[in-house]
């Protein structure tokens, strides 16, 4: 086939495979006469294997991966799926590579036709070809339609959400904590909160552990790095406070995680948010934009495999460059392509002084849940100018940082 030639089905079962040099992440789109998507159930890819009508498989990365389309199951309103593919390395184009789509007989496997787009350059993502209703008979369209900017592009085109930048939102009214069960530590009150600037009471004295790392116990007053290196849970706080003296030097947050059950690479997105004394959205740093706030905050840049030990992605942090009104930073991961953190193991956090090396905090998080996003900690700077570290480990459904604002303002 040639771009634009069409061909009939006489078969109700189509198969198409998308054959490259390299290995490729192939989708099917279910679109309605206005070219979109009815919802994101209507994305059929590798995470999301099967909609109504229209199945994915996966080569394995030894064959190629397929997109089937059953006509007679597909419903009312769809007037086409369109084939696109990827390379699923990320950045990677087109350049170079062939990929060919070969239409088959999903029952018998009888060749239909076979389709190489031309002449590729740029793109990184591509429409090869569509499955469409005309005259209320079925065929097969050759496209090689390219994108530069990435499934995000096909993703926009047809409608599948990508979070737009929500609307600011109003800080909510004070809200008093609950009464611990023992004395807290007595802090400053926190900006977030409104509350008067009076001076600090005393810190009351914390035990002394039995052994490092000091882990924070249920319930128990905030911590502070005297005692060592500090394993926070859920909900739990440290201050960043050693020998008296608040943290104010450059640290690194380091974030890591592993593939679960032996699968496919994990390409996730670590990032951090700044917000002013109201809630307010200061600026996202990210693999898209590496340093914010005149370089007090900076990125590491893009991991995409999540493979090998160590931290995946550092967030380096310089306490005492940040801006005034930059008061409240959450830490987020989010995954794009889509694949939740049920599919992630070992994922955590660690604060790190850049200077010495020395690990000063870590959150390990230990539970998962079938989201593309998580929060994982939040630093709140205080009245008397110490920072606080909050483990969160909280998930949201939002596959980039933009969709992680609201709720992360939400939850400083």
């Amino acid at each position: 086939m040639t771009p634009g030639s069409n061909l009939p089905l006489h078969t109700a079962r189509v198969t198409v495979d998308v054959a490259a040099p390299v290995r490729l992440d192939v989708s099917g789109l279910l679109l309605t006469a206005d070219g979109k998507v009815r919802s994101d159930a209507d994305f059929i890819f590798y995470n999301q294997p099967s909609g109504p009508g229209v199945t994915y498989r996966s080569g394995g990365g030894s064959a190629p991966d397929s997109i089937t389309v059953d006509t007679a199951a597909v419903p009312p309103g769809i007037e086409r799926i369109v084939v696109t593919a990827s390379p699923d390395a990320a950045g990677q184009t087109f350049q170079g590579v062939e990929p060919t789509a070969t239409v088959r007989d999903a029952v018998g496997g009888a060749v239909i036709a076979t389709f190489t787009p031309p002449q590729l350059g740029s793109e990184t993502a591509l429409v090869v070809i569509e499955v469409y209703q005309r005259g209320g008979a079925w065929k097969v369209r050759a496209v090689g339609q390219g994108y530069a900017n990435g499934l995000a592009g096909i993703a926009t085109d047809f409608g599948v959400s990508v979070e737009d930048e929500p609307a600011p939102v109003a800080a909510p009214a004070p809200v008093a904590p609950p009464a611990p069960p023992t004395p807290p530590t007595q802090h400053a009150p926190s900006p977030w909160l409104g509350g008067p600037t009076t001076p600090a009471a005393p810190p009351v004295p914390q035990a002394a552990p039995s052994a490092p790392p000091v882990a924070a116990a249920p319930g128990a007053g905030k911590i502070n790095l005297d005692k060592g290196r500090v394993t926070l849970q859920k909900n739990q706080t440290v201050s960043l406070v050693k020998g008296g003296r608040p943290l104010l030097s450059q640290v690194k947050m380091g974030l890591g995680w592993e593939p679960a059950f032996r699968g496919r690479d994990i390409d996730l997105d670590a990032s951090v948010i700044a917000y002013g004394p109201q809630r307010n959205h200061l600026d996202s740093c990210y693999f898209g934009k590496l340093s914010i706030l005149n370089g007090a905050i900076k990125h590491s840049g893009d991991n995409l495999t999540g493979e090998g030990a160590g931290d995946d992605e550092v967030i380096v942090v310089d306490l005492g460059r940040l801006p005034a009104d930059a008061t409240g930073l959450v830490f987020t991961v989010n995954s794009f392509s889509g694949q939740k953190f049920t599919e992630v193991a070992k994922a955590y956090c660690r604060l790190i002084d850049a200077a010495s090396g020395e690990e000063l905090v870590r959150f390990d998080l230990t539970g998962a849940e079938p989201q593309t996003g998580v929060m994982m900690a939040k630093l709140i700077k205080q009245f008397s100018g110490e920072w606080e570290m909050t483990a969160l480990g909280d998930f949201v459904k939002s596959r980039t940082v933009r969709g992680m604002v609201k709720p992360a303002s939400q939850a400083l």
